[in-house]
């Protein structure tokens, strides 16, 4: 009997083990920054810093890391995905799949496929990708783009829901969602990409549970609401403002930060008026989608400085005072440092080239505009820094407490913009492409980007690394101030934080625009990314170092060496 009842302990025992491996909480997700072994919300815990504790694998020994396994994805389409890490399981995302692989093996648990009718494919602006899923509750959640967000079951890859994103479809308003969940306190909160197709961007919030569809909160307002008076007509209801690239939470405020798009379309004599709220960064409440702060960097955007690059949460000592606050390196130019609680303006600086602006007023929070900027609305043709992919794009940069930099991917492209006669806007159409003219603008055709470290309250560089290309992969700091960046030739690499110099380079299948995770699994540390060229840049840049680069998207994981 005494065997009976131990066994039957044991059996219990590992069942609820079994459980708790898949029951990710809210506190789970909160503590995802300080349990290195797993890698559960989108840029390595709340905060989106991207900056690990782990210091096994340091400066001393990072170049014997060696690949420990490769997986092929099946995709040509670019990978751009996040990697979410639990209890020894990899889930990553393509734009067509999601799988499931033995972390410490590359072997494949499951795979789940994802097919689109063909008009999908015909409201993505620019690269047909997936930038990542979350994990909740035992269940792998992502959007596709087809607008719909669907739920598998982290054990098999089994749908357990599959919601979609309520009329208008997507086809009618342009809208294709392309950009990974984040889960904050119990609601899935998902963007849209498609500002270049005339709708009106928004944030949606969903129920983990049952997929039930909680609240929508259009980033432009209605007539009548604050900030209307910046649209002419009815133009707010094509007016752009996407949110394409997954926001960051805190606990504490019980606030979401999330980065808008810019407004539509490119052409800015088509409508009148500082465009509210695109190219802004807004808090909201993640049960309601209540707006409590914005702020707005780049009014009336003439170039396409789509503002959604992840606001990172941080804290700083400012003026002798901790001041918890959110940072975003903005794609025209400028650095900006926020009040996290109220959105109060605390620093703006250029981090790379910029002319269209003299700077920032910090008591007004508006660009001090050149001539540049205000020829460009007059429609005259003009010699803009940055070029419209800005001095980064949607890349993510990684901050690093113990050194207190940003680590950031940049361009150095500038472009010739002119703005001709308006045309008119229809809902669900193109209104980018076409409604303005540009030309690429180099300094020195040998260096196109650089990756820097960057003080986040001047913008001023510790150091800058150049590049043929600009590198679109996200950078990853740790403790043993290591820097982990993929090159869009393919190299994945390690920088030392402290100098920049490159301290070790493996190459990879393809292209990397991916973002690097490290975590840790029976005491060892690892680290991994995937590989697949792709995205806007690689496909109508003209680039000619990327002419070679062949597509496939591919998942790598690196440890060091053990004899």
């Amino acid at each position: 009997m005494r065997k009976a009842v131990l066994l039957a302990a044991t059996i219990a025992f590992a069942a609820g083990l079994s459980s708790h491996a898949f029951a990710q909480s809210n506190d789970d997700l909160k503590n995802d920054e300080k349990t290195p072994g797993d890698v559960l919300v989108y840029g390595m815990g709340y905060s989106g810093q991207r900056f690990s504790p782990l210091t096994q694998i340091n400066k001393s020994n990072v170049a014997k890391l060696v690949p420990l396994w490769g997986h092929a994805m099946t995709d040509n389409r670019g990978a751009e995905g996040f990697p979410v890490v639990h209890n020894g399981v990899i889930y990553t995302t393509v734009h067509n799949a999601t799988v499931a692989i033995d972390a410490l093996t590359g072997k494949q648990i499951w795979r789940t496929a994802h097919e689109y009718p063909p008009e999908t494919l015909r409201v993505v602006c620019c690269g047909v990708v997936n930038r990542g899923a979350a994990i909740y509750q035992g269940k792998i959640i992502r959007a596709l783009m087809d607008n719909h967000i669907i739920a598998l079951d982290a054990k098999t890859g089994k749908e357990v829901w599959k919601t979609k994103s309520p009329a208008p479809t997507s086809v009618e308003n342009g809208y294709a969602m392309t950009g990974a969940p984040l889960i904050a306190n119990g609601v899935v909160v998902v963007g849209v990409a498609g500002a270049e197709y005339s709708h009106r961007g928004f944030l949606e919030g969903y129920d983990p549970e049952t997929g039930k569809h909680l609240w929508r909160s259009y980033n432009i307002p209605d007539k009548g609401q604050k900030g209307s008076e910046t649209w002419k007509a009815d133009t707010n209801l094509v007016g752009g403002g996407s949110s394409w690239v997954t926001g960051t939470y805190d606990p504490e405020l019980d606030l979401v930060y999330w980065g808008t798009g810019n407004p539509s379309p490119w052409n800015p004599r088509t409508r009148e008026g500082d465009a509210l709220w695109t190219n802004s960064i807004i808090a909201l409440r993640p049960k309601t989608g209540e707006h409590v702060w914005a702020y707005q960097t780049t009014p009336a955007d003439p170039f396409d400085y789509d503002g959604v690059h992840t606001p990172v949460r941080a804290t700083l000592n400012i003026e002798g005072q901790q001041r918890k606050v959110v940072i975003q390196a903005n794609r025209g130019g400028f650095l900006y440092v926020l009040d996290a609680a109220n959105g109060k303006l605390l620093a703006a600086s250029a981090y790379g080239k910029v002319n269209w602006a003299d700077g920032v007023d910090l008591k007004t929070g508006r660009p001090k505009w050149t001539q540049v900027y205000h020829d460009a609305l007059l429609g005259k043709n003009v010699t803009v820094w940055p070029s419209v992919s800005g001095v980064t794009n949607w890349q993510h940069m990684s901050f690093n407490p113990g050194t207190g930099l940003l680590y950031i991917n940049t361009l150095h492209i500038g472009m010739t913009y002119e703005a001709p006669e308006p045309q008119a806007m229809v809902p669900g159409k193109p209104s980018g492409p076409g409604t303005v003219k540009r030309t690429t603008v180099l300094e020195d055709p040998n260096v196109r980007g650089y990756l820097k470290a960057v003080d986040p309250m001047t913008g001023k560089s510790k150091w800058e690394a150049p590049y043929k290309s600009p590198n679109y992969s996200s950078t990853l700091s740790t403790a043993s101030n290591l820097v982990f960046t993929g090159v869009m030739t393919g190299e994945f690499q390690a920088l030392d934080a402290d100098t920049g110099k490159v301290l070790w380079s493996f190459q990879t299948p393809s292209g990397i625009l991916g973002q690097p995770v490290t975590w840790e699994r029976d005491g060892k540390q690892y680290v991994t990314v995937m590989s697949g060229i792709g995205g806007v840049y690689a496909l109508r840049a003209g680039d000619p170092n990327l002419a070679n680069v062949p597509a496939g998207a591919s998942v790598w994981t690196f440890g060091l060496f053990d004899k």
